[in-house]
Parts: structure tokens; C-alpha cells; sequence
């Protein structure tokens, strides 16, 4: 009976141990950190990732998300102006709560904190957009530009009311309009792509004729610049024999000029040298040289009254008398 007592006191220590500590031990995951409660107060401290004890029973935590997350806000419904009802059947926020102000914000919206500062502020300002802008703007002309004013306006709220909650982007949907509306929409978009169609049409074949007079108009300056080529190369040609035939002329007369001033200064140095030539004493020489070579010399003041020449031709001496006849 004591083995048995014994055994049950065992038994019931382990298990409580175990109860103990199967309660007491939990893990926090990477990219979350750990709140604390305590009594329904929150605790002023924070876990990492990893594991942790805590008492149970009397502690609990609460794993919050610290990197980047997506929130989806579905099947939000929304008022034009007009008084239509349409429905955006997935908003997407895109935020990141940095680690340093969860808690702060965890003790002011809890850890559901997204429900608060995320999902009603979506509702909130879809529904302001839609009541002051027409159906036609929401569905249509505006709704490229509401991704970006719904991420302006959370933001903005969010800087004042919980700092350190970032977002980082918004995807909204196309919103869901009544049937018959969307089928005039629809009616609506064919009539414009067949405008938008014979618009493209038009542009193409005035784009064709435009290519076609530019064409025209290039080929009008190729034949004009070829033209223009050839006029030049006749005219450089023409420049070119007369050049060439102006440096003949030139050269000739260089060579005329040559000619002329050798000639000049041949007979030049011809003068200088017979007037150096010319003197009293060699004209006496040539004088008497000249004396010697004849076949009869008289000597006195006067000349014979005859004269005889020997004629070179016949041999025959003939007198003046003769000669005087002949002539």
C-alpha cells in the first residue's frame, strides 16, 4: 500500500512538473518580439525571438509581428456621390511596425493594433474619397490616383497617433458596381475603343502621307545636292585646265624671260668684254693687220689713177677703167 502512495506522489509531482512546464515555456518566432500580462496589465517587458519562461497561470504573451507585413481589408463598401453603393473587394496595406514602438502602441490599441489604426482607417477614408468624387471619377478617372491618396492619408493620421507604424504601400482593387451600370460602362469602353481605333487609323494613314512627303522631299535634296556635286566638279574641272593652262603660260614665259635675259646678258658681257677689248693699242694692231693682208700698198699723198683687181672668179686682171664699165 506505501509502494502504491509512493508511486501516485511520484506520478502527480511529474505531472505537475510537467503541466508546469509545458505552460511556462513558449517560443517566440524571428521577425515577431514577445508582450507580457499579468493580471490583465501589460508588462513593461519585451522577448526576442527564441524560447521563454514565464509563471503560468498568471502570466500570458502575446507574439507581435515586426517586419513587414500585408493587410488585407476586404469587401469594403462605399458611397459616390451620386448616391451609388460600390464595394472594393480587397484594399492591401503593405506596413512595418518598428520594434522600438510596440509598446507604446500595444498599450494604447492593444496588439490587435492593425484592426484600429489599419482596417477602420480604410473604411474611414474610402468612404470620405467616394462621397465627394462621382462614380464615374471613382471607377474611372480617379481610381489610378487612390493607392497613393489612401497611403497619404494613413500615413498622415499615423504619424500622430502611433509613431513608429510605417506604411509602405497600398494596392486597392477595381471596385465592384451594380450589373446594369457596368454593362453601360462596358457599351461605353467599346464605343470609346472604336473611337480610340479610328483615331489610331487616322493617325497611320497621316503618319503614311507624312512619311510619303518626306520621302518625296528627301529624294527632291538628293537629286538636288547630286546636281549640285556635279555643277561643282565641272566647275572645279574648268578651274582646273585654265589653272593648269595659266601655269603653261606662265612657265613659257619664264622661259621666254630665260631666254631673253641670258641672250641680254651674253651680248652685256659680250660689250663689257669688247670695250675692255677695244683699246687705242689692239684697234692699232687690227689696223696694221689688217694693212698686211692686202696684195698692193701705195705709199704717198695720192692715189694712182690705175687700179688693178684680180677677179677671184675667172682669174682675170682687170683695171678701173674695166670695173668702172662693168658696174
Amino acid at each position: 500500500m506505501s509502494n502504491v502512495i509512493e508511486h501516485f506522489l511520484i506520478g502527480t509531482f511529474l505531472s505537475t512538473i510537467f503541466i508546469i512546464y509545458n505552460f511556462s515555456l513558449h517560443k517566440i518566432e524571428e521577425g515577431h518580439v514577445g508582450v507580457y500580462y499579468r493580471g490583465g496589465a501589460l508588462l513593461p517587458t519585451l522577448s526576442n525571438p527564441g524560447y521563454h519562461m514565464i509563471i503560468p497561470f498568471l502570466t500570458s504573451y502575446k507574439s507581435v509581428q515586426v517586419t513587414l507585413q500585408t493587410d488585407e481589408v476586404k469587401n469594403v463598401p462605399c458611397g459616390t456621390s451620386g448616391g451609388v453603393m460600390i464595394y472594393f473587394d480587397r484594399i492591401e496595406v503593405v506596413n512595418h511596425l518598428s520594434p522600438g514602438s510596440v509598446m507604446d502602441i500595444v498599450r494604447n490599441y492593444t496588439e490587435d493594433y492593425d484592426k484600429t489604426l489599419i482596417f477602420n482607417k480604410v473604411h474611414h477614408e474610402l468612404n470620405q474619397f467616394c462621397s465627394i468624387h462621382t462614380l464615374h471619377e471613382v471607377y474611372i478617372d480617379l481610381f489610378d490616383q487612390i493607392d497613393e491618396n489612401l497611403k497619404v492619408a494613413l500615413q498622415r493620421d499615423l504619424l500622430e497617433m502611433a509613431p513608429g507604424l510605417i506604411i509602405q504601400a497600398v494596392r486597392v482593387t477595381k471596385p465592384k458596381i451594380p450589373e446594369v451600370i457596368r454593362k453601360n460602362y462596358e457599351l461605353m469602353e467599346g464605343e470609346k475603343t472604336k473611337l480610340l481605333i479610328a483615331i489610331q487609323h487616322q493617325k497611320v494613314v497621316e503618319k503614311d502621307a507624312e512619311t510619303e512627303r518626306k520621302r518625296a522631299i528627301i529624294e527632291a535634296e538628293k537629286e538636288a545636292q547630286v546636281a549640285k556635286i556635279q555643277y561643282e566638279q565641272k566647275v572645279m574641272e574648268k578651274e582646273s585646265h585654265q589653272r593648269i593652262s595659266q601655269i603653261e603660260d606662265e612657265m613659257h614665259l619664264a622661259r621666254q624671260k630665260s631666254h631673253t635675259d641670258a641672250d641680254f646678258y651674253r651680248l652685256q658681257q659680250k660689250a663689257e668684254a669688247n670695250k675692255l677689248l677695244f683699246t687705242p693699242e689692239y684697234i692699232e694692231l687690227k689696223k696694221f693687220e689688217s694693212l698686211g693682208q692686202n696684195s698692193k700698198v701705195y705709199f704717198g699723198n695720192k692715189i694712182p689713177h690705175t687700179f688693178i683687181q684680180t677677179d677671184h672668179i675667172s682669174g682675170n686682171v682687170k683695171t678701173l677703167s674695166e670695173i668702172n664699165s662693168d658696174t
